[in-house]
């Protein structure tokens, strides 16, 4: 008796981040993988150089640096997870002037924002280091042709500035996997224990000094608990403590698992106060699959995540009266709290889970398949 082995080839991943934890990016990658998709690898490849192209479907890049490794043997597309492929510092955002680049990448006027507006280092290697690592991938990506997925309009706007074709680029926005615990609205008793929850990197761009400042013209009976860590933490506990609101902070260190899912569910509204353009913020929907209000800056690609006045509200960046009003707001409204948290969970559930967006993604896999082999 004889066996016929069928080689069927598969759609792989690619990128280098660590996909067992992390930030955005690696939370993102690991639901596509762990998702268990149909003809979809549960491995992400780490390296292209010394894969046979051929073998795959189709190859789903994430990274730019892998960029110069694809050599259109077979179907590929690439995902735009944040700013550094068109943006040397990877920010845009002008750090000494408080406000978001404008400027499309050019070597001048991303040289003076590195020496001049504080963008990025002014040491003149890093400089150059920083303008090699964006320049070179954006322009093998030129040259590819292949289809770019951006996760946010924004983020689209930002790469089509940058010389690619609109019609090369699609705005897919992320999903996230709904909690794996139920969860319910926004009862009365939690409502009056007054906690409100940021959770992300303690970094300046992230907002944490907008937000303690803000902290201490909202009602006093209101607390922060802050999940994350990052070399800004001393600083911002410095400030917390001059401005007399350590006892009105928790600095919780990175959570994960039951203990993020806790502060998640004690806290009435969850505020997203990012000063630079975050590509997309996945803080937010991560708060709307647990029926939880958000309050954010109108910045980058965050309104497109946010409706104003329906699931949330938004912000003007580093406006400290505006925030404090927006969060005592909150804080002393329980019937808007809890209806912004359910209609953020509706809207959840209708564009921002991991099979909602997994079903479109993979109906851009079908037509740039079907593009690459009807050339």
């Amino acid at each position: 008796m004889t066996y016929q082995v069928v080689n069927k080839k598969i759609i792989s991943h690619c990128t280098n981040a660590d996909i067992s934890g992390g930030g955005g990016i690696e939370t993102y990658v690991a639901s596509l993988v762990h998702s268990q998709i149909p003809g979809v690898s549960a491995h992400t490849i780490t390296d292209l150089k010394n894969v046979d192209q051929r073998q795959f479907e189709l190859l789903h890049i994430h990274d730019p640096d892998m960029l110069m490794d694809l050599r259109s043997e077979c179907p590929a597309i690439f995902t735009l997870h944040n700013h550094s492929t068109y943006c040397p510092s990877g920010t845009k955002y002008l750090a000494d002037r408080n406000r978001v680049c404008d400027r499309p990448m050019n070597p001048l006027g991303c040289t003076w924002g590195h020496l001049i507006d504080g963008c990025g280092s002014r040491r003149p290697q890093n400089i150059l280091q920083d303008w090699w690592n964006a320049y070179q991938p954006l322009e093998i990506l030129k040259k590819l042709k292949i289809p770019v997925i951006a996760n946010s309009d924004y983020v689209r706007q930002q790469i089509i500035m940058s010389g690619l074709s609109q019609e090369r680029v699609f705005t897919l926005r992320c999903g996230v996997q709904p909690p794996k615990s139920p969860t319910a609205a926004l009862t009365r008793e939690i409502h009056q224990k007054q906690r409100i929850l940021f959770a992300g990197r303690i970094v300046p761009y992230k907002g944490i000094e907008w937000l303690i400042k803000a902290l201490a013209k909202t009602d006093p009976g209101i607390h922060l608990d802050i999940a994350g860590d990052g070399w800004g933490k001393p600083t911002m506990e410095k400030l917390a403590h001059q401005m007399g609101l350590s006892d009105r902070i928790t600095w919780h260190s990175w959570c994960h698992g039951e203990k993020l899912e806790e502060l998640y569910q004690q806290c009435f509204a969850v505020v997203f106060p990012s000063v630079w353009p975050e590509p997309a913020g996945l803080v937010t929907l991560e708060a709307y699959a647990r029926y939880r209000p958000v309050i954010a800056s109108a910045v980058g690609g965050i309104p497109e995540h946010l409706r104003d006045g329906e699931t949330g509200i938004l912000v003007p960046p580093n406006d400290i009266p505006k925030l404090a009003a927006a969060i005592n707001e909150l804080a002393s409204n329980y019937q808007k709290s809890r209806d912004m948290g359910k209609e953020g969970k509706a809207w959840f559930e209708q564009e921002f889970t991991i099979d909602v967006h997994i079903q479109r993604l993979e109906e851009i896999y079908e037509k740039t398949i079907a593009e690459f082999h009807g050339r």
